[in-house]
């Protein structure tokens, strides 16, 4: 079978949706048509996003392209890295032990509460009064 050029998978957490490309390059990733340090500017995010990369040792043989909608910055960033672990599989599926035990391939079910009647939020409720 010959090798694919490209290999796409959608990542997501909490309301963010990243649309992942991974093509063989040497490590570049670009988000939303941004390089990367512009679009994640916390070092954390960042290294949260290029985990499953490091596990497997691949972060020098692929460049991401990546859009991601919806969300905050973190949620964002645990998208993506969700989305960058599934497009790992498609192109080995030898990597997928190594990316599953580090829990890279689960999506993250945490997502915000809905709101109450009555309360002022999920579960803070309103100032109670005795008299």
């Amino acid at each position: 079978m010959p090798e694919l050029l490209e290999y796409t998978a959608v990542g997501r957490r909490k309301e963010s949706v990243a649309r992942v490309r991974l093509r063989p390059g040497s490590g570049n990733v670009k988000v939303n048509k941004r390089k990367f340090d512009n679009f994640f500017t916390r070092e954390t995010h960042r290294i949260i996003v290029m985990k499953p990369m490091e596990v497997t040792g691949m972060i020098d043989k692929y460049d991401v392209i990546a859009t991601i909608d919806g969300g905050g910055i973190s949620g964002q960033a645990g998208a993506l890295r969700h989305g960058i672990a599934r497009a790992l599989v498609k192109s080995d599926d030898g990597l997928r032990l190594a990316l599953k035990k580090s829990g890279f391939l689960t999506r993250d079910p945490r997502a915000k509460e809905r709101k109450k009647y009555g309360q002022k939020r999920a579960r803070k409720n309103f100032q109670f009064s005795k008299r």
